[in-house]
């Protein structure tokens, strides 16, 4: 699968968001960041944010929810309009059987994992996805550095996905720049949240073009494409 670009409006300007999400209209997804200031120490935005940008542009919404009960929560996020919605398995009480809601309702299911919480327990748990979340910055805040330590864990995640034949994508989400993506790319990773690295530059547009050209070369490149 080619390479997707997903620009975080976590890094935009919450003042003018359906301006930021036409900016960012040449990229894959709109991520959007769901923050409950519970299970992580900041609050954003939630349904209501979420339907009007689904009418404001036709980027396909990416919801990643950062909140206790997303069993509760989560399929309201799919009513909202996001075409694809990640829950912290973390956060779960039953991620099988929300996946599974999720993609009855008509969207995409994903599973995140924060940096500490390992990928095996959850092998099994695969084929319900259709997309699995690997943190590399601790959730909760935009702009934080790339944890480089996670590289590790995207190329185990990666090497289970091609173990099980599975056609599910693997996003990385946390500290994704021109100086990172191809690290990302290389590890495994095929679909990339980036925030300031798109909302921070003098172009979005060209941002997201640039990190996709980076993130194409890398996977090119990458062995975990060639081995399998």
């Amino acid at each position: 699968m080619a390479p997707q670009i997903s620009p975080s409006i976590l890094s935009a300007d919450f003042a003018r968001l359906a301006e930021e999400a036409k900016a960012v209209e040449g990229a894959d997804w709109l991520h959007v960041d769901v923050m409950d200031n519970h299970f992580v120490p900041n609050l954003t935005l939630g349904v209501p944010v979420v339907e009007s940008l689904a009418r404001a542009t036709d980027t396909p919404l990416d919801c990643h929810l950062m909140i206790e009960a997303p069993d509760r929560w989560a399929p309201q996020y799919v009513e909202a309009g996001a075409g694809s919605v990640t829950f912290h398995v973390e956060a779960a009480t039953a991620p099988v059987r929300l996946a599974r809601e999720i993609r009855a309702k008509g969207a995409r299911a994903s599973m995140a994992l924060r940096p500490a919480t390992p990928i095996e327990p959850y092998e099994d748990l695969l084929p319900e996805l259709d997309m699995l979340l690997i943190m590399t910055v601790e959730p909760g805040f935009g702009g934080q550095a790339f944890l480089d330590i996670m590289l590790p864990k995207i190329r185990r995640t990666r090497e289970l996905i091609s173990k099980h034949g599975l056609e599910l994508w693997l996003q990385v989400d946390g500290g994704v720049s021109a100086s990172t993506i191809e690290q990302c790319a290389d590890a495994g990773a095929d679909v990339f949240v980036a925030g300031s690295a798109v909302y921070g530059a003098s172009d979005s547009a060209e941002a997201v073009r640039a990190l996709r050209k980076q993130a194409e070369a890398a996977t090119s490149r990458a062995s975990w494409l060639h081995d399998h």
